[in-house]
């Protein structure tokens, strides 16, 4: 959430940060005319509270019947008054809150201003696109030739966009999620198992409420709502608290399945695995002092691409344009893995800075030893995402014959399989 008083102070930046990722602008006015309207109600308020407070000492001096009843029956219409503009000031106040809910973070000044992802800028390319001397398959068909992938079977217990993964296919999967948990925690995460299912509150803080309410699966009867990711509960852990100087930074590492409600339509873009509404992922998290926010940014980063190499995968960096940084960052790099069968990059990380954003929603602050006080930085990160990291491991290590080798590193959690055929 954006800070009111940068609103009042600076409009313009907050306009420039708004153009830049081609949005209209204009709520900025809005808001600051109803900001305006909201403080001399309150300075009306004020001064009525003022002249009731001063009358009500009067009239307990007051002698006579008649001047005191009249004295109470005028400080009845200004209590009314009160009561009134009270009650105005609430709306407009909810009215005001609705409004700031709907303005992004504003992208940092080194972030590249572009219309949308088709203007990402290649920071790097790491590796080399592998080689094959025959044609790769793409991994539906690897899949289901090798009995690991079930598309049918999925479509006819839940519907289409889902699967079902067998055998080692399913290990694959869960060796990889277990691998990057420990990664991380090597990295120096602290790993937490929590809830797949989160308030309203916690969904608002993490910046998901209102913007994105219909990609969400809700409980109708709860207050309750499947993650979209763990970046929402790992967010929601410190709500409302104060945080020491010294015990920050704070890093922690979750693994969730993730829901979403996806718009997908027809075409290459939804061939295979590559999306569905149920997805896992392993998710990075930091909290930390504003001014080592871009440090903990490059970090991870750094974490997440240690992933990437471990997994012997090719892949590259882009730096996000402003019309495709996310609604809560304000700096955003997308790493993505070449996979040879699907010939195309696929995104498997978005790391986003998201200074004081969600802090500002959530209420998390942090006081140093002089008791200083203010809202600290957070930042999120996936550190991989499923299955498209699946995808990448399946195309990248096929051989000839149509097995799949598996990977050193992933080889601890597979039971002795050293190949998938």
């Amino acid at each position: 959430m954006i800070d009111i008083r940068l609103i009042r102070e600076e409009p313009q930046t907050v306009k420039e940060g708004m153009q830049k990722r081609n949005l209209d602008p204009s709520v900025v006015d809005e808001l600051l005319a109803i900001d305006e309207q909201r403080r001399e109600l309150l300075q009306k308020v004020e001064t009525l509270k003022a002249e009731r407070n001063t009358v009500s000492r009067e009239i307990g001096t007051i002698k006579e019947k008649s001047e005191r009843e009249a004295k109470i029956a005028a400080m009845k219409v200004v209590s009314d008054s009160i009561t009134s503009l009270d009650d105005t000031i609430r709306t407009i106040e909810e009215k005001q809150r609705q409004l700031i809910m709907t303005i992004p973070n504003i992208p940092l000044p080194q972030v590249p201003v572009g219309k949308d992802e088709s203007e990402n800028v290649v920071l790097k390319t790491v590796g080399e696109k592998p080689a094959f001397d025959f044609e790769p398959l793409p991994h539906w068909e690897l899949g289901e030739k090798l009995g690991i992938l079930d598309f049918e079977r999925g479509v006819k217990i839940t519907g289409s966009r889902f699967y079902i993964l067998s055998g080692l296919g399913a290990r694959l999967q869960r060796a990889l999620i277990a691998f990057m948990l420990d990664l991380h925690i090597r990295q120096g995460y602290l790993e937490k198992y929590t809830p797949f299912m989160v308030k309203g509150a916690t969904l608002f803080a993490a910046g998901q409420l209102p913007k994105f309410a219909d990609n969400l699966y809700k409980d109708h009867e709860e207050d309750l709502y499947m993650v979209p990711t763990a970046e929402v509960p790992l967010t929601g852990l410190h709500m409302d608290e104060f945080i020491d100087t010294q015990d920050l930074p704070l890093r922690y590492t979750a693994y969730t399945p993730c829901f979403r409600r996806e718009k997908m339509s027809a075409g290459r873009d939804v061939r295979g695995i590559k999306r569905g509404h149920q997805f896992d992922k392993v998710e990075m998290y930091t909290y930390c002092k504003p001014e080592d926010s871009m440090h903990e940014f490059e970090r991870m980063v750094a974490d997440a691409e240690e992933t990437c190499k471990q997994l012997g995968l090719t892949y590259r960096i882009l730096q996000l344009c402003t019309g495709d940084i996310s609604f809560n960052a304000c700096i955003g790099y997308d790493i993505e893995i070449w996979a040879p069968g699907c010939q195309e990059w696929l995104e498997v990380s978005s790391i986003s800075n998201v200074g004081s954003f969600q802090a500002r929603r959530a209420n998390i602050k942090y006081k140093d030893a002089d008791g200083h006080k203010d809202f600290l930085h957070t930042l999120n990160g996936s550190g991989l995402g499923m299955p498209r990291t699946l995808i990448a491991v399946l195309e990248n290590y096929q051989q000839a014959d149509g097995s799949i080798h598996i990977p050193e590193v992933l080889l601890p959690w597979m039971g002795g399989a050293t190949e998938i055929k």
